[in-house]
């Protein structure tokens, strides 16, 4: 890894505690990356901030230092908690900042709650009868507990949004406004707002329940990272496993993401690469939380090395040493592409991502080349790429055997409607031939 992506400015030379300082150090965090540099001489003097930088440029570290140094800034009397929420969008994304959390208030004596939905209702709602200071969460399960008096908005000195993009692509942007309108004012509190994109619905957003935010923008050039090598080739659809295949064998990739658009995509693909030798995780949206939290585990300490994921992995998972990422499909949305791009070359390491444009998809490379503004080298399919002998996957056999045990529904005995001329003609029938139709008149 290298140095480049950090500047010269030092997190010693900041307003910050001697605490967090040691903190940082032992973190091994000693130079601040570049929207640290601009958003933390602005919030550690409380300055409301709207910032925008690419994935894996230390946005986390960025907020949760300034939250940090403002609840320990807090002079009250008596101090009544909760008194910072950080808002994400992913299950995911929370639980890894509260991992960063950890780290970099590992010498504050602040107690944390991690709330999210899908899994430990009671033990999350436990942890929040604990006097905590920091709420981390998804907006559904927030929410939920903010209505049963779990806690209160109240006394809230900070409020974060992390991925404000992707609280609107997700549909959570109600909930938020819920959220921010049971707090303080914003003149009374702490602002943040952190996204990979700061389009006009966020920039609103922020104008709206923000207390006249500076907003912080990484340069349009640096959206896609210089560390990483972007090129594509242009496969038929029956040449795209097999290119797939030529590329992992060839580059022999330490951890690698390979995206697809569907869920029917993932499966079809890992019964593939399983038939063929390769050991994959998949991660897709419908994956109980419990089974996500082990694949995500087991990818981070190489016990897979291969993930096949669709769109609910680009956002807010920082994953270690992703040296690789394929577009197997190239996704429709070009914010999507830097997303999951940004998988790979985190905090100054180097990447590689490949893309396809196949038949089905093609048309969205023009988008996503104008977006990131640079064109994508289309490398030429060489015969060595092409792995030959593939072995196909079983085909899936249909069970026989139904063992439903459950009780067939009963006809229903309840008398259909019949309008006077339906029951004139159902009297009747006795006396039409029977070749004669006694189909009844319909009564609308």
């Amino acid at each position: 890894m290298n140095k480049t992506h950090l500047t010269k400015t030092r997190f010693s030379n900041l307003e910050l505690s001697d605490s967090i300082i040691k903190s940082l150090k032992q973190a091994g965090y000693n130079e601040c990356t570049p929207i640290q540099d601009k958003t933390l001489p602005l919030t550690l003097r409380d300055k409301d901030v709207a910032g925008q930088a690419q994935t894996g440029t230390g946005k986390t570290a960025a907020f949760l230092l300034a939250t940090f140094q403002r609840l320990i800034n807090d002079e009250s009397e008596k101090i009544k908690n909760p008194r910072a929420l950080i808002i994400a969008p992913t299950r995911e994304l929370a639980i890894q900042i509260h991992k960063d959390a950890l780290l970099l208030g590992k010498h504050l004596n602040f107690k944390y709650a991690l709330i999210y939905g899908g899994t430990d209702y009671k033990k999350q709602l436990d942890s929040l009868k604990t006097n905590v200071d920091i709420i981390i969460g998804t907006p559904g399960r927030i929410i939920d507990f903010q209505r049963q008096n779990a806690f209160t908005l109240n006394n809230i000195q900070v409020s974060v949004m992390d991925e404000a993009d992707r609280m609107f692509d997700l549909g959570f942007i109600k909930d938020i406004r819920f959220l921010l309108r049971r707090m303080p004012p914003a003149e009374k509190r702490l602002n943040l707002l952190f996204s990979a994109t700061l389009s006009y619905k966020v920039t609103e957003l922020a104008y709206e329940h923000m207390n006249n935010p500076v907003l912080v923008k990484i340069e349009q050039e640096e959206v896609t990272s210089k560390a990483i090598t972007q090129s594509a080739f242009c496969p038929a659809n029956d040449q795209k496993i097999p290119l797939l295949l030529g590329l992992l064998n060839k580059h022999k990739p330490e951890r690698c993401i390979v995206f697809v658009n569907t869920k029917r995509c993932a499966e079809q693909l890992d019964r593939s690469l399983n038939a063929n030798n390769y050991k994959v995780a998949v991660l897709s949206g419908d994956v109980p939380q419990e089974k996500r939290q082990r694949l995500l585990n087991n990818f981070q300490e190489n016990k897979v090395n291969l993930m096949i994921a669709t769109d609910v992995a680009a956002r807010g998972l920082h994953i270690p040493a992703v040296s690789h990422v394929i577009n197997y499909d190239l996704p429709q949305d070009v914010e999507d592409y830097v997303h999951r791009i940004g998988r790979t070359a985190r905090f100054g390491a180097t990447g590689i991502a490949f893309s396809f444009i196949c038949e089905d998809y093609a048309y969205s490379m023009p988008d996503i080349e104008e977006y990131i503004g640079e064109k994508i080298t289309v490398n030429a399919i060489t015969s060595d790429l092409l792995t030959t002998g593939i072995k196909q996957p079983a085909k899936k056999i249909p069970s026989k055997n139904n063992n439903y045990q459950g009780k067939k529904t009963a006809p229903s005995k309840r008398p259909s409607y019949k309008s006077k001329k339906q029951t004139t003609a159902v009297e009747s029938k006795k006396t039409k031939p029977k070749d004669q139709p006694s189909t009844p008149e319909n009564p609308q």
